[in-house]
């Protein structure tokens, strides 16, 4: 199980670059009013946000934090005919194949000084454009893939279910349809994975408004973008892009007055990040001592062996059980001591479900 990653997907000048920028709080991806400003794919790793461990950290008087990490694909601006050459985007959708959420970013502001690709503002269209062309790439790719194991086929008779799974997906895709509305049993479902279908991933659409509506987002192209994401399933975060960029080079304490005077909790960044993690149905729980405080990620409903074997696979192979306490009760409590003798630190076996925030000791043979 490895951290968190996020394809960056969107039009040439939806504010995609801007958005990475503020993400990695420096000017790595260079933001600029022309179509193809990013050639190269670019790629950011950033910690995610939680307060928790710094209590955990003074808790255990920790040397060391180490958060889980979110890692982001910038790609080159998508444009319409980009799966039959168009444009620069479609060489780099490879790079999104390996990522677990795509990020949609769509442009929801006027701005004469910002061209668009397509000559007029029309999210809805824009989503639409992107979408064909991953539907596009995917049907490519999977055309490809089947043609090299029908070939296969006639001496390995073991791949025909793989075959008849990829073919179901083939046609669902001819039909302009996304990969994650088509209904697969189990086995499908895990028969086709390897392939890595950019539309069988969950999608959160990042919606790109101006400064003004950051704090109560009001405007029609907003709006559409809304209805369009409830009809599909999704989320829609608005995020002024410019905005974020520029609040990525203020300090804390700066940034903070700045959301409290536009009465916000958090930078549309934290919140991308924490939606992103959470879309997922993933959790986080910790491990603390004098060493260091360290955050993991793992699916929900995952269980402590399994949980173990995010840290080590010998610490899941030798599991004997763990020692539990959850992150609330120990912020209460002050430290394990207090906790223990207040039953509110817990050994648990095998079939031990970990939750989000819990405080874990694995041990092992």
């Amino acid at each position: 199980m490895k951290d968190l990653s996020c394809g960056i997907v969107g039009l040439p000048n939806v504010g995609k670059s801007t958005l990475f920028n503020a993400l990695l709080k420096k000017i790595k991806a260079t933001a600029s009013n022309f179509p193809f400003c990013t050639i190269e794919p670019n790629i950011g790793i950033v910690n995610l946000p939680d307060d928790r461990l710094s209590v955990l950290s003074t808790i255990s008087k920790s040397k060391k934090i180490i958060p889980a990490t979110v890692t982001f694909v910038d790609i080159a601006g998508l444009v319409k005919g980009a799966a039959s050459g168009q444009g620069l985007g479609n060489k780099f959708l490879s790079n999104i194949r390996q990522t677990d959420v795509i990020l949609h970013v769509v442009r929801c502001f006027e701005d004469d000084n910002i061209t668009h690709v397509e000559g007029t503002i029309d999210p809805i269209n824009d989503i639409e454009v992107i979408e064909l062309e991953l539907i596009l790439a995917d049907l490519q790719m999977v055309e490809n893939s089947l043609i090299k194991l029908q070939k296969k086929a006639r001496m390995q008779r073991d791949l025909d279910p793989m075959i008849a799974a990829l073919k179901k997906a083939e046609a669902h895709l001819s039909d302009n349809k996304k990969v994650i509305n088509l209904e697969l049993t189990k086995e499908e479902q895990e028969l086709i994975k390897p392939y890595h279908f950019i539309t069988n991933k969950k999608t959160l659409y990042v919606a790109n408004v101006a400064e003004d509506e950051v704090a109560n987002p009001t405007s029609d192209m907003f709006k559409k973008v809304v209805d369009y994401a409830e009809k599909c399933g999704s989320k829609v975060l608005p995020i002024c892009a410019k905005l974020e960029e520029e609040l990525a080079a203020l300090s804390e304490d700066e940034v903070a007055e700045f959301l409290t005077s536009m009465d916000i909790e958090q930078t549309g960044l934290s919140n991308l990040i924490s939606t992103s993690f959470f879309t997922l149905g993933l959790v986080t729980f910790f491990t603390t001592g004098e060493m260091e405080t360290r955050a993991w990620t793992i699916q929900k409903g995952m269980r402590a062996p399994q949980a173990a074997g995010r840290i080590h696979s010998d610490i899941e192979k030798g599991f004997i059980r763990a020692e539990v306490v959850h992150y609330n009760a120990l912020k209460e409590c002050g430290n394990k001591a207090r906790a223990k003798e207040q039953g509110r630190l817990q050994m648990e076996g095998k079939d031990y479900v970990v939750a989000d925030g819990d405080v874990v000791l694995f041990h092992h043979s």
